[in-house]
């Protein structure tokens, strides 16, 4: 059974928590995250790139010269692709969708793989509690007690915490999310996840199924 330190939030050692090995210790298979995340993140993508065809550009309504007898090549409108401020042919149009379809166990699957791969690598962080009075310098220094100072960390909360979100919004490389909504995304653009026990029972109860 996988197991990883705890700590108190004085970031001293109290002693050892036993994870779930069906969420916390099974084996990675790049195929599998990299599809979810390919497909979340296409998900969050918002077509903004607009073009005009010949339809929607301004103009046109009379033909821009005579058929024959001008020695200038045939024009119908000046609409066309072809002339200076014309539609645009096969241009990006903002209707397009780049959503993919996510299967849930997989979902699943992929995050647990994700927490997996953070407890082997020792990047998984828990704490007893997260009693904190919302100050900003409290949470700098139990981030700089805490292994892994420095990098990129996702502090992963059992609760709606209005306190902690005061104390770690303004701290770089350092971001806050409940534990019930973490996703592939979140767990791969962070090198370091910080939780309590309560944290990771939730994570248990959610994704041990």
């Amino acid at each position: 059974m996988a197991k990883v330190k705890l700590y108190n939030k004085e970031a001293k050692e109290t002693g050892e928590l036993e994870l779930d090995d069906a969420v916390f210790g099974i084996s990675l298979k790049n195929q599998v995250v990299h599809q979810i995340y390919n497909a979340m993140m296409a998900n969050a993508r918002e077509p903004w790139a607009h073009t005009k065809d010949r339809g929607d550009v301004r103009g046109g309504g009379k033909k821009p010269w005579k058929q024959k007898g001008t020695g200038r090549a045939r024009h119908g409108s000046n609409r066309s692709p072809i002339w200076v401020g014309g539609g645009v042919t096969f241009g990006p149009l903002k209707v397009r969708n780049y959503k993919q379809k996510i299967q849930k166990k997989m979902n699943q699957l992929a995050v647990r793989m994700c927490l997996s791969a953070k407890v082997k690598d020792t990047q998984f962080i828990v704490l007893e509690n997260f009693e904190v009075s919302g100050k900003t310098r409290e949470m700098v220094d139990l981030r700089k007690a805490l292994p892994g100072f420095g990098k990129t960390t996702l502090l992963l909360s059992d609760a709606s915490n209005e306190k902690l979100n005061l104390g770690t919004r303004n701290i770089q490389r350092l971001d806050m999310q409940q534990a019930s909504d973490v996703n592939v995304v979140d767990l791969l653009h962070h090198q370091y996840i910080i939780t309590t026990k309560k944290g990771v029972e939730i994570l248990e109860k959610r994704l041990a199924k």
